[in-house]
């Protein structure tokens, strides 16, 4: 790469970046895009400058999150890793558009384990014509019908298993194995994938889930710190899933 390219890369990657860390700062709390960046303490606005230079909140003296500085970094990162080493599947801009929208919903399920309706349905929106583009209308559909259809019923098995534990053990589970937000991203995945990668997504994601719960379950026994039904965010299996999945299709399958 040029020096000039170098430059634009940090310098779009950087950008790019403080615009996600925004999103992911008031879209969980406002639910809504707010026109200024604020405090996620004690609300107080941020002047552009100031947020992406990580300052310290005049108000209340809350300093920048490790998320916050690091998503510019790893965007960066990404940037250049899509454009020295597109997906064959996609091309870089699309690419580029798809990563970050995963992203987003990566940070904010990890932070609150939420996946804001508004950010499914406008990832469903943005992404069907991607899907009918790269897939055709037929496979979209079908795409977007496994996902759904698959999850959804893992939901609804989740949410008879808490039932039954909570019947058998006398008091009551409120955590659930999948959220409703886990079975919209997985049709918003659906949509831009088509039939049949989403069947490779969500086998992926499952295999993924499985090593990095049984991992979880190990290093928390080792330590004494085992909690029966301890919740773990699921979007981000998904998600690393459709990007392996990206990677590795080409244009016909």
């Amino acid at each position: 790469m040029t020096f000039l390219a170098i430059v634009l890369v940090l310098v779009s990657g950087f950008f790019l970046g403080s615009f996600l860390n925004h999103l992911a700062d008031s879209l969980p709390i406002h639910r809504k895009l707010l026109t200024r960046p604020r405090c996620i303490k004690c609300g107080q606005t941020f002047d552009y400058h100031n947020y992406i230079r990580f300052a310290t909140c005049t108000k209340c003296g809350v300093k920048p999150s490790l998320r916050r500085i690091l998503t510019p970094i790893i965007t960066i990162f990404t940037l250049w890793l899509v454009l020295l080493f597109p997906p064959e599947y996609t091309g870089r801009w699309l690419a580029i558009f798809i990563f970050a929208y995963l992203g987003l919903v990566f940070i904010i399920d990890l932070e609150h384990r939420l996946i804001l309706n508004p950010v499914s349905i406008f990832g469903g929106i943005a992404f069907a014509p991607i899907g009918i583009f790269l897939n055709g209308w037929l496979d979209t559909i079908l795409g977007a019908l496994a996902g759904f259809g698959f999850m959804y019923a893992l939901y609804l098995l989740g949410i008879l298993f808490s039932r039954w534990v909570s019947k058998r053990r006398g008091e009551e589970i409120e955590e659930i194995a999948l959220g409703f937000g886990d079975v919209s991203l997985s049709l918003v995945v659906g949509i831009l994938l088509g039939w049949p990668r989403i069947s490779l997504v969500l086998f992926f994601a499952i295999l993924i889930g499985g090593l990095f719960s049984g991992l979880f379950l190990l290093i928390s026994v080792l330590r004494k710190r085992y909690e029966a039904f301890t919740a773990i965010p699921y979007a981000p299996f998904i998600i690393i899933a459709t990007i392996i999945v990206i990677y590795a299709s080409t244009k016909q399958i």
